[in-house]
């Protein structure tokens, strides 16, 4: 029995250390600090967290999963790249889940919550031109939309997608002139007016073009791509 106990208590404690782990590297990734390409090694993540190997594999398997890994067998594990083709495909996925998302949260969203996004969206105009704040911002916007949804799926799927795109959407964006801000912040006020009318599908239909619109100006910036072959 105490051999069990030990056994059981030793996974949960490398179950725990590896979600610590994915954590950790996952928010690197979206915050750019590990762009695509950059070699994950598991030395240096069981020296950073102080861990074993063991919570370390775990947690590049949870990465692998969802796509923000790529591992090569015999050779190790890196930052995924994605090919414009692959991130259009991505975002055409985004642009037909997304609403679908938002119809199953907007008739759960109180009115504090769609004042909270009335703010998010007024912050992000305010302090939008720092590339930084948007993204962070514009996450905290999109997502907050979609907290009220109860799916068994299509949350947990759309959250990847955001993230597998993470670091090319900061190259875009990094890349707009004050035009590109203004119709991106227009779009999240038009999102929060259609919520505030209890108008889903305008809502569903103003979320579709924002994200088609990224789409459209993602396949004219193969440069963005490029930076990170």
């Amino acid at each position: 029995m105490r051999t069990e106990e030990t056994t059981d208590a030793a996974r949960t404690r490398d179950g725990d250390a590896g979600n610590r782990i994915a954590d950790g590297v996952r928010a690197g990734i979206i915050a750019g600090e590990f762009p695509p390409g950059t070699r994950i090694r598991q030395e240096d993540l069981a020296a950073t967290y102080g861990a074993s190997r063991v919570p370390v594999r775990e947690a590049i398997r949870q990465l692998e999963y969802e796509g923000l890994v790529t591992v090569v067998a015999n050779s190790g594990a890196w930052v995924s790249r994605l090919t414009l083709d692959e991130c259009e495909e991505i975002y055409l996925m985004r642009e037909r889940l997304e609403p679908l998302l938002l119809r199953y949260s907007a008739p759960r969203l109180s009115d504090d919550d769609v004042a909270r996004l009335g703010e998010l969206a007024h912050r992000i105009s305010v302090e939008g031109a720092d590339t930084e704040a948007f993204l962070e911002l514009d996450a905290e916007f999109h997502l907050a939309s979609y907290a009220a949804a109860e799916t068994s799926q299509l949350g947990g799927l759309v959250q990847k997608l955001w993230n597998s795109t993470a670091p090319y959407r900061r190259a875009y964006v990094a890349s707009w002139d004050p035009d590109s801000r203004r119709i991106a912040h227009e779009e999240h006020h038009l999102m929060v007016a259609a919520l505030r009318d209890g108008d889903v599908e305008e809502a569903e239909r103003v979320l579709a073009g924002h994200i088609r619109r990224t789409r459209r100006q993602l396949a004219k910036s193969p440069d963005v791509f490029a930076a990170h072959d």
